[in-house]
């Protein structure tokens, strides 16, 4: 079979019907495009990473434009990442139906799209809308991101481009804060979500001219109608409850209630997915001891790490009365840890266990939680900040590389859409509840107004001692995340051997020579 519809590095199929081993050299023609589908899958990554970074930094200029209240100006984050996060595992089952090229590049039409109307976002409210919308696109694009890069790269090339794909995250994740920061003080606030769309438009035409017509993947049976609606209700609730708990407490109605509907829910969600015959989780993906706790592992650290950017940059504005320029340029060392390491981290998955690896990156990202947690001061050194981003950064990137190569490897080819949106998903909801819970523990102690400062970056105005019960509560937050980054540690050091696929893909997750 030859030509656009001919599937990457599948394996050959003999006059039996049986799957023969795959060679160990693989045409040019074919690494050649797998590299043009990691060009196409870069532009949406940077696109993605460009966006999960430069609101953090922004912030403060749209709540001075808008004027919200404490729990509007938290929601220009979540609402963003309530939608991505409930929509990654329903897409992962979409993008094994339908095709990964189609739902990619209607992703990023959408993403555009949401850009433009954040932009030209009339008032606060409209900003929440635009940006579920912008989440929508997201998750269409991280969705298939990985799955793409492991259904065209060899085995013995998989770990260099999932690294390198870490690599061009971290890469935007370092642009993201500067170019926030330079866009909202030459410009203004609009031109944090504008400056989305040319490189959306550039992205689409990419895709569209490169990505070949791939077969739709095996699952032909019905989509699991019932399935999303269930994970909307459960993973939705609990969104909403973390988010109604840091702005209004934890014992309110808004809070509780969502609370409940997802403790109802969920069951019912886990319980439909045994009997369904085509479900949107497969859960057997949970039964390997290695695979579910490299699940975990993942889920922790980023509850861990996420919100770090969006807390340096309210620290630096917010308590030192930086500007977000300067501010941008200050946070960019975590990301910087993370684009040092990944390369390194990918290289050293092809010849040293998973688990000593990714163990070794979250053990490091807890080092410089705690170097944090232990030196902040409202007048603190920017060296000791700076290092303890760096290093937190340098373990984050050793981790994500080989945790991810090990799970994405580990599942058929035909499945890997469902295991990536899994993964995408539970590391998607660690960030919600990353940006949730920080947001709640350093506000906690804080009046409305005082609230008002922090998301305005003007706390630094008010007497300070208020801004000693920020930094108070500021060091407790680092406290919490510290102690989450351990419970990836230990999930990570527990694991077992890894998983290897079954049947017709054993062959293509073996190593090459």
């Amino acid at each position: 079979m030859s030509g656009e519809n001919r599937p990457p590095f599948s394996p050959q199929t003999t006059t039996a019907g049986r799957i023969s081993p795959p060679q160990t050299t693989h045409d040019a023609a074919d690494v050649a495009y797998a590299w043009r589908v990691f060009s196409v899958t870069s532009l949406g990554v940077i696109l993605t990473g460009l966006n999960s970074s430069t609101l953090d930094v922004g912030l403060p200029a749209v709540a001075r434009h808008f004027h919200p209240t404490p729990t509007q100006a938290s929601w220009f984050l979540l609402s963003y990442q309530l939608v991505n996060t409930v929509l990654i595992l329903i897409f992962g089952r979409i993008a094994d139906m339908v095709g990964r090229r189609r739902l990619y590049i209607a992703g990023l039409v959408t993403f555009t799209t949401g850009s433009l109307g954040c932009g030209l976002a009339p008032t606060s409210w409209a900003l929440i809308g635009w940006r579920a919308v912008q989440a929508i696109g997201a998750a269409a694009v991280i969705t298939n991101t990985t799955a793409q890069l492991t259904d065209v790269f060899p085995r013995r090339m998989l770990g260099t481009a999932l690294g390198l794909n870490v690599t061009v995250i971290s890469a935007a994740q370092i642009a993201g804060p500067v170019v926030g920061g330079a866009l909202v003080a030459t410009f203004g606030w609009a031109w944090v979500f504008l400056f989305n769309v040319p490189v959306g438009v550039i992205g689409v035409i990419w895709a569209v001219v490169t990505l070949r017509r791939t077969p739709r993947g095996r699952p032909r049976g019905r989509f699991d109608l019932l399935g999303a609606g269930l994970t909307v209700v459960w993973l939705g609730s609990l969104v909403v409850a973390l988010s109604a708990g840091g702005a209004q407490g934890w014992g309110t109605p808004s809070t509780v209630y969502p609370l409940v509907v997802m403790a109802a829910t969920l069951p019912l969600f886990v319980w439909w997915q045994t009997r369904t015959q085509d479900p949107l989780v497969d859960l057997a993906l949970l039964r390997d001891r290695a695979r579910a706790a490299a699940y975990a592992a993942n889920f922790a650290l980023a509850v861990a790490r996420f919100a770090l950017v969006l807390l340096a940059s309210l620290f630096f504005q917010a308590v030192q009365g930086l500007d977000a320029f300067t501010a941008g340029l200050r946070v960019a060392p975590l990301a910087l840890g993370i684009m040092v390491a990944s390369p390194l981290a990918g290289y050293a998955s092809g010849r040293f266990p998973t688990r000593v690896v990714s163990t070794l990156g979250a053990l490091t990202c807890s080092g410089g939680l705690a170097f944090l947690a232990l030196t902040v001061e409202p007048q603190t050194s920017y060296l000791f900040v700076s290092t303890g981003l760096f290093v937190v950064g340098i373990g984050s990137g050793t981790f994500m590389t080989p945790n991810t190569s090990s799970i994405m490897a580990s599942v058929p080819a035909h499945t890997r859409g469902v295991a990536n949106g899994l993964r995408s998903m539970l590391q998607n909801t660690g960030f919600v509840m990353s940006t949730a819970l920080s947001l709640a523990i350093v506000t906690a102690p804080l009046t409305q107004s005082e609230k008002r400062g922090v998301y305005s970056g003007t706390l630094s105005r008010l007497p300070s001692s208020d801004v000693v019960h920020f930094v108070d509560a500021y060091r407790t937050a680092l406290f919490v995340l510290l102690g989450v980054c351990l419970t990836a540690v230990l999930s990570s050091l527990l694991r077992g051997r890894a998983p290897q696929p079954d049947g017709d893909d054993v062959a293509v997750a073996e190593r090459s020579p």
